[in-house]
Formats: C-alpha cells, sequence, structure tokens
C-alpha cells in the first residue's frame, strides 16, 4: 500500500491509503468525519490553494482509481454514511464465509496432543537433535519439536490490551523441524553491508512512478513512509491514525525522517524495511525469513504456556525485560524501562533459547499471510499441525482488499493500555509494502537436511 499526496474539499494536504471500515478522518481545525468505501488517512500537512479536487488516490493494488476518487468525495456526507454501512455488512459476510476456508499451507498429523487439547496449553516436546557443526555466526540453534501454540486472556489485563488475543485463539498444538535463528534482530550495521554489495533500494526509498500511479502530478508522487509521531494530548485509542503520519523521506537511512540518521546507531535494529526488503536481505545472507509457528517456537524458549518469553511475570523482581511503553499512551513515554523510542539490540535479558528482543522493542515480519480465523481453520483439521507455514491467501475484514502478512514480538510501542501484543502467543499484521519506525525483522536458516541433526528426532516423531 503506497501512499500518495492528495487534496479534498476542505482545502487540506492529505496522505490517502485503502479503505478502513468504521474509522474516522481528522481534518486539523475542523474535526472528525466518518469514511467509509474510499479511502482512510494516515496523516495532513500544509494549507491548499487548490481546494474541491482530488489530484490522485490509488493504492498500489489499483483498488481506487483517481477517477473513482474524485466521485467518492464529491458524494453528499450522507451518502457516504450509507456507503460505509453497506461496506461494513460486505466484509462481515466476506469474514463470514472465509471461516469455511481451507487452512492452507500445513500438514496434519496425531501426536502428543489432538483436538481434545484445544484451548489449553500442554508441554513442550523438543526434540532430541544435535546442532550441526559450525554453527552459523550470531545464530542460535533450535530444535524444534512439538509446542501449544496461541494467545488466552492474562487475568491481569485489561480488556483493551487483550483485544489483541482475538486473532490468537484456540490455542492448538504444533510440531516444527529444527533451524537456526538469528540472536538479535538484523541491525542497521548488517543491513547497510548488504546495501553497500548490491545497491538495494528499499521500497520506501523509492518514489513512486506516474506508471504506478497513472494521472498523478509530479509533486504528489513522493518517497516516504509511517512513522510514529505522538499527539501532544489524549485521544481515543479506537483510531490509530493521530499517533501515526506519513513522512515524506522516512526510511531504513532516515527513520522518523530527513532529520533524522543513523550515527550511533550501528547496533539498533534496521527498520522502515517493507516485506520484500527482508526476503531481499534474508536471500543475500542465505537465510530466510521465519515461519509463524516457527516464530513462537523460538520466542517461548521451551516454556509452555508463559505470558511472556521469560515467564509470567512482566518485571520479576522488578526486573525490566523487554523495551515497552510506559507513561500515557501515546502521548508521552517516560521510557522508565531504559528506553523512551527504540533501543540497540541485546538490551535486556535473553530467553532460554538465547534469543534477544522477542518481546518489544520492534515488530518482526513473519513469511505468513495474516486471517484472523487461521488458527480456527488449523484446530478444525484436528490432530497436531506440522509445520504449517500460513494460509494460502490473506484476508483482513478491517481492510479486506489488503495483503498482509503477520508480525511477531511488538514494540516499544506496546502498552497494556492499547495493545499488549508483547505477549509472546499474540499476533499483529502489516501490509507487505509498508515499513515502520518500529518493525524490523531476523532470520532463520533451516537445519543441513544432510547432517545427522535431522535424523535424530525424538521418539513421538519417528
Amino acid at each position: 500500500m503506497r501512499c500518495l499526496l492528495v487534496e479534498v474539499s476542505v482545502g487540506r494536504h492529505f496522505f490517502v491509503c485503502k479503505a478502513v471500515i468504521g474509522e474516522a478522518v481528522r481534518v486539523d481545525g475542523v474535526g472528525w468525519f466518518p469514511i467509509s468505501l474510499g479511502f482512510s488517512v494516515l496523516a495532513c500537512f500544509g494549507r491548499t490553494n487548490a481546494a474541491d479536487k482530488v489530484r490522485t488516490m490509488r493504492s498500489e493494488q489499483g483498488a481506487l482509481t483517481p477517477k473513482v476518487a474524485h466521485g467518492y468525495l464529491r458524494r453528499s456526507f450522507w451518502t457516504v454514511i450509507a456507503l460505509g454501512t453497506v461496506s461494513a455488512l460486505a466484509a462481515f459476510a466476506v469474514l463470514g464465509s472465509s471461516l469455511l476456508s481451507h487452512p492452507g499451507n500445513v500438514e496434519a498429523s496425531s501426536g502428543a496432543a489432538d483436538a481434545s487439547g484445544l484451548g489449553t496449553f500442554a508441554p513442550t516436546i523438543p526434540n532430541k537433535v544435535t546442532a550441526p557443526t559450525p554453527s552459523p555466526n550470531g545464530m542460535v540453534w533450535i530444535s524444534g519439536g512439538e509446542f501449544s501454540m496461541g494467545a488466552m486472556d492474562p487475568p491481569a489485563v485489561s480488556e483493551v490490551g487483550m483485544h489483541a488475543a482475538v486473532d490468537a485463539r484456540p490455542v492448538h498444538r504444533v510440531y516444527v523441524d529444527a533451524f537456526w535463528m538469528d540472536k538479535t534482530d538484523v541491525t542497521n550495521e548488517e543491513f547497510a553491508r548488504f546495501v553497500k554489495a548490491t545497491n538495494y533500494v528499499t521500497i520506501a526509498e523509492r518514489k513512486p512512478t506516474a506508471e504506478e500511479f497513472p494521472g498523478a502530478p509530479p509533486e504528489n508522487l513522493v518517497a516516504g513512509s509511517v512513522v510514529f509521531s505522538p499527539p501532544d494530548h489524549p485521544v481515543p485509542l479506537n483510531n490509530q491514525f493521530p499517533w501515526r503520519s506519513y513522512v515524506k523521506g522516512a526510511n531504513w537511512r532516515h527513520p522518523e525522517g530527513p532529520n533524522s540518521d543513523l550515527k550511533g546507531r550501528d547496533k539498533f535494529p534496521v527498520v522502515q524495511v517493507s516485506y520484500p526488503d527482508a526476503r531481499a536481505y534474508a536471500k543475500w545472507a542465505g537465510k530466510r525469513l521465519p515461519t509463524e509457528a516457527e516464530w513462537e517456537f523460538a520466542a517461548r524458549g521451551g516454556l509452555a504456556g508463559k505470558l511472556y518469553p521469560w515467564g509470567d511475570e512482566f518485571r520479576p523482581d522488578g526486573k525490566w525485560m523487554a523495551n515497552t511503553f510506559q507513561g500515557h499512551f501515546p502521548v508521552s513515554n517516560t521510557g522508565a524501562d531504559g528506553y523512551a523510542g527504540i533501543a540497540p539490540v541485546a538490551q535486556y535479558p535473553p530467553n532460554k533459547y538465547g534469543l534477544y528482543d522477542m518481546a518489544g522493542n520492534v515488530w518482526q515480519w513473519t513469511t505468513d499471510w495474516y486471517r484472523p480465523d487461521y488458527y480456527q481453520q488449523l484446530a478444525a483439521t484436528g490432530g497436531v499441525a506440522r509445520n504449517p507455514r500460513g494460509p494460502d491467501t490473506p484476508f483482513d475484514p478491517t481492510e479486506p482488499t489488503e495483503k498482509k502478512k503477520v508480525h511477531r514480538g511488538g514494540s516499544f510501542l506496546c502498552t497494556d493500555q492499547y495493545c499488549s501484543r508483547y505477549v509472546v502467543g499474540t499476533r499483529g499484521k502489516g501490509e507487505v509494502t509498508t515499513g515502520t519506525n518500529h518493525l524490523g525483522f531476523r532470520c532463520v536458516k533451516p537445519a543441513n537436511e544432510n547432517s545427522k541433526a535431522v535424523a535424530q528426532k525424538s521418539a513421538a516423531h519417528t
């Protein structure tokens, strides 16, 4: 989803993206207005002398042409509301029918747990394998095995926070093969080596073209990305747009925009990377991105059913274990955990597998397409899902036409006031071409297929 500069009848510039049913547009100096079938707004900048017309409005997937967008904006206020109602009903109808669809890339098998264990956590059964040698630099051996995947409602977390667990139910049994995983998120230093060797240009650095957006004036074709921009006053938490801005010139070299840089940030996780960017790095490094199941198996560190990668207490003995948000979200982060924003990698204790920052700091890409009903689909097959790779197609009922991958781990913006997705079993999501200043990635490497490690599986899986 690439965003372009447009003008609307209220005389303001807007960066416009795809439809979000039931959201609202905030127009500076005017107020909030409901939106529906046509568009949603990430940020607004500057005044314009050319009101009453749309320059261009079109997603990367081509769902909205300038002509159609112009028509939407000229319709009356109440007509737009009516269209929004119809759109919402249609989205719910699509979601309902999707529950009956095929679960996609997964092998089903019987195992230590079956459908009778749905919704409950059972012990992790690690594979009895020996790590092949030599070990890849900067990576940790993950033996793989069978575990309970998903999340339940922790009793001490608010309803708002644990809305994050809705698409992470039911808890179900999964088996994954052994693999290597990066100890930390990929850093700016590492990503810079990749760019120097390949001359790769990330999506956020690429200027949108007239071919991508026919009819768009040249001044509207600006490269940039999404940045957390805290408001100076409390805002409702049911709409993310007041604290998310599309910033011209924001990219991995300038994470918060053109006035920021990477000086002193070599060991910080690289951010503002889209899914194709992360995948390109992984291929260059001789690795790949993890599946969602591999990521959660590794994040749990062998612990079954715990809230966090380290256990059930958020701050055991008063110790900070992850970089999250303290203070009043999204207005002010006090930085009580040591950082008021993104932190360098490995500043907090690792989990029992030796992996750092599997909760908080920055989100991490996985290879799975996102569907809110995917765990229900897996559970319906019964038995143990072996090496699941996600559904065949993506679907997010709030943005039905967007192609999204699963994010995991949460970020420095996560808090029990808003999302709580540092809870280990919970899921995030993101459109594949969109990066942010709190989204990064780490890589995995499959076990050597010719090594004895693959053959030495536990008795439960021979």
